[in-house]
């Protein structure tokens, strides 16, 4: 729970719920040491809390990472999902679980909560492998399907705080991939949504991510240059994926990009435009100093 998504967690959950939050990395002093891999562990921890819900978040997201060791991916993204979907079914815990536009294999533009998962990379593979076991072990969970998550500030590792660092360092020009789509996610938005629709007994799959259509990473890239007031003095290049394929070579899908078809049935879809989001983050991240 120490990461980009875990924090927006918190902050929603803290005042409705007695939490337990953990990690392997202890950064926030919230946070109990728990190695989801390690399934005495668990095991020993649940008997401890005796929670009502596992939301479990835990999970390797470095691609270049796990094409080299597909054997971590496994281990904590398949093997320690197993070690929980165990334990709740054990217990009678209600489960929450994480997964990825990743498992999508890009041969549709967009897609829906319905259409079948074929991941290209190991982390897509493990990620799917997790949903698979949620869904073939219990009746009552849910599975949430995140996009490019966006959120988290300092904890952000993903490609929008690279771009805010580029331009922290005083980047002049900055290149941003525009033939790989997705969706954005707000760690926010989607923590809110978790917090409304696990009160509802709709189990199953949720695509959860921003409105406003699929976008490329140099969309992305130019609407922060736009919201910093900074076109005049910053050039964004457009370039090909192969233009970074030294340092990401794993496989990824041409377009990841998702709709949020089943909130939408439910009439349960609070998700923001990407947009807005965005403008909140980056205006969240001016309040701290950190830009």
């Amino acid at each position: 729970c120490g990461g980009m998504l875990g924090r927006a967690i918190y902050d929603v959950f803290k005042d409705h719920f007695e939490l337990m939050a953990t990690d392997i990395d202890l950064n926030e002093p919230w946070l109990k040491y728990l190695d989801v891999r390690d399934y005495s562990s668990v095991e020993k921890v649940l008997n401890e809390f005796k929670p009502d819900i596992i939301l479990h978040l835990a999970a390797l997201t470095d691609l270049e990472f796990q094409e080299k060791n597909p054997e971590e991916a496994y281990r904590t993204n398949t093997i320690g999902t197993e070690n929980m979907v165990l334990l709740a079914r054990k217990n009678g815990i209600l489960l929450v679980y994480i997964s990825t536009a990743g498992i999508f294999d890009g041969e549709k533009d967009l897609y829906n909560d319905y259409d079948v998962p074929n991941p290209l990379s190991h982390y897509g593979k493990s990620k799917y492998m997790g949903e698979l076991c949620v869904k073939g072990n219990l009746d009552k969970y849910f599975v949430f399907r995140a996009g490019w998550m966006m959120g988290g500030g300092k904890k952000d590792k993903k490609f929008i705080y690279k771009i805010l660092k580029q331009i922290k360092e005083g980047k002049k020009e900055i290149y941003a991939i525009e033939n790989i789509y997705g969706t954005p996610t707000y760690t926010y938005d989607l923590a809110r949504t978790i917090f409304e629709v696990i009160k509802t007994e709709y189990y199953g799959v949720y695509n959860c991510v921003c409105k406003g259509g699929r976008v490329s990473r140099y969309d992305v890239a130019l609407e922060i240059i736009n919201l910093l007031g900074l076109s005049d003095e910053i050039k964004i290049h457009k370039v090909f994926s192969d233009f970074f394929s030294a340092s990401f070579f794993a496989p990824r899908p041409r377009s990841e990009a998702m709709i949020d078809l089943k909130l939408e049935l439910r009439n349960m879809n609070k998700m923001r435009d990407w947009k807005e989001c965005l403008k909140e983050y980056i205006s969240n991240i001016k309040a701290t100093g950190e830009i």
